[in-house]
């Protein structure tokens, strides 16, 4: 193993921001598969955790030592980068934030979708991540993507992922990007209205549609039927409509709003998809597919899944396929962002401090403004000490405000947090389940940094196998 390896590090991978780790034996229990570079924890692909069974206590039991092996690869990937940093002397930028990332998170994640909703196919959200190492892997994984662009196209396509493994979910789309999922044969797309229908009949008549239907998302952290999805009321004429114009409607999509609450709203989506279904009948028009959109997360996927997957099977024939738009559930807990403490300035009228890292809204923590996202600042390090996955390293007797880089006033990570010491300039701070939302919205307002470095850690041989293959 070179010098480089033994430091966590190695040459960038996939692009000028993103890193693998090589990780060394690690005192913890658990089982090594001789992988090149990675050691991780076994795991068969593409079936339950343990082989053969399909008992969820045993899943969970397997997939819960994965994920603790996974911290522990992700404790020795901080601790070596922030070790490796000098801030005397680096160069100008060189202490900024970054991820870690656990692809075998990513892995496990996949898993526990076929265990739970094993009739419904998952359809990657690029939007949420678009991070090259999670595309590869899910792509390796036969997952479906959901893009809604010229550039997630593209950027999917590129991997060698067929067209028919996209849906193009946007229900109101430039021109020039129906023209050019025509021209690379990108067949399955969304629709809404009239207008849009006129639009793919001029430049995509072989396309084939699905109809998006108004939901009920006032229990979603982001909420979208405010912005798309025709009313039941109007499905008769728009169906009416795409009959006369020949096009092919092959089923319905619905979303229920991004991290959705419960059940409750899918199982109602799911009932209304079906009347959509028996009233394209009574027009003739046979519809083949349901697109149960995204909403999941990864807290509470079991309660959905216990719900959706039932009122799916008690609606819909097995003839009829159904496929999702899974984002935030896949990625969210693969990655754990630190950051730096750059500036920090006492307020003795209000007996706290003011800490200023070199990441916020602008950057990677856009998540507090776009999604709602309340994050919680932990300490990574504090002088000598490295206190990743200490309970007590988010609360303490000392109060502090948390702000990002920018001159803005808004650029504020929270307004008031507790911590066990007055963290000085040069300690650091992490963020975990920071997937989702964060890297793939952040700007480079202010001239700040806005494509942080990745460093890959991977806690499932399965994972590790189908990347190694890439």
């Amino acid at each position: 193993m070179t010098e480089v390896a033994r430091n966590a590090l190695c040459a960038p991978s996939l692009s000028a921001h993103t890193y693998d780790v090589f990780t060394e034996d690690i005192d913890i229990k658990m089982t090594y598969d001789p992988i090149p570079g990675i050691k991780p924890a076994s795991i068969a692909p593409l079936t339950p955790p343990s082989g053969d069974s399909d008992d969820p206590l045993e899943s969970h039991a397997v997939a819960a030592s994965g994920s603790i092996f996974g911290q522990a690869l992700i404790s020795r990937a901080l601790r070596n980068r922030v070790d490796y940093i000098d801030t005397d002397s680096c160069d100008a930028g060189g202490e900024d934030s970054f991820f870690v990332a656990d692809i075998g998170e990513v892995y496990r994640q996949h898993v526990r979708w076929k265990l739970n909703l094993p009739r419904v196919e998952p359809f990657y959200a690029v939007k949420c991540n678009p991070d090259m190492k999670v595309l590869r892997l899910l792509a390796r994984l036969g997952t479906g993507f959901d893009c809604a662009s010229k550039k997630e196209m593209e950027l999917v396509m590129g991997l060698g992922v067929s067209p028919s493994r996209i849906v193009y979910a946007h229900p109101c789309k430039a021109a020039s990007f129906v023209r050019y999922a025509a021209e690379r044969d990108v067949k399955k797309m969304t629709f809404d209205n009239a207008e849009e229908l006129y639009k793919v009949k001029r430049y995509f008549p072989d396309a084939q549609l699905l109809l998006r239907i108004v939901t009920d998302d006032t229990g979603a952290l982001c909420q979208f039927s405010m912005k798309y999805g025709a009313p039941l009321q109007s499905v008769e004429s728009l169906l009416r409509l795409a009959k006369e114009l020949e096009l092919n409607v092959i089923g319905v999509s619905f979303h229920v709003g991004s991290g959705a609450s419960g059940g409750d709203a899918f199982v109602d989506a799911v009932r209304n998809a079906s009347k959509v279904f028996d009233q394209a009948a009574s027009l003739g028009m046979t519809l083949s597919t349901l697109d149960v959109g995204g909403g999941f997360s990864d807290d509470n996927f079991e309660d959905i899944a216990s719900v959706l997957g039932p009122a799916i099977d008690a609606y819909f024939p097995p003839s009829v396929r159904v496929i999702a738009e899974p984002g935030r559930y896949y990625v969210a807990s693969a990655f754990t962002l630190a950051s730096h403490v750059i500036a920090r300035r006492e307020v003795p009228q209000l007996n706290n401090i003011m800490l200023y890292l070199n990441d916020g809204v602008y950057g990677n923590m856009n998540c507090i403004l776009f999604d709602h996202q309340h994050p919680v600042v932990r300490v990574l390090t504090h002088g000598s000490r490295f206190m990743y996955g200490q309970p007590d390293n988010c609360s303490g007797p000392v109060t502090a405000s948390v702000w990002g880089p920018t001159c803005d006033g808004i650029d504020c990570v929270t307004n008031e947090c507790h911590l066990p010491y007055a963290l000085e300039v040069g300690d650091w701070v992490y963020f975990e389940k920071f997937g989702a939302y964060t890297m793939s919205a952040a700007t480079g307002f202010n001239g700040f940094n806005s494509q942080c470095d990745v460093i890959y850690v991977c806690s499932e041989s399965g994972a590790a196998s189908l990347l190694e293959e890439c």
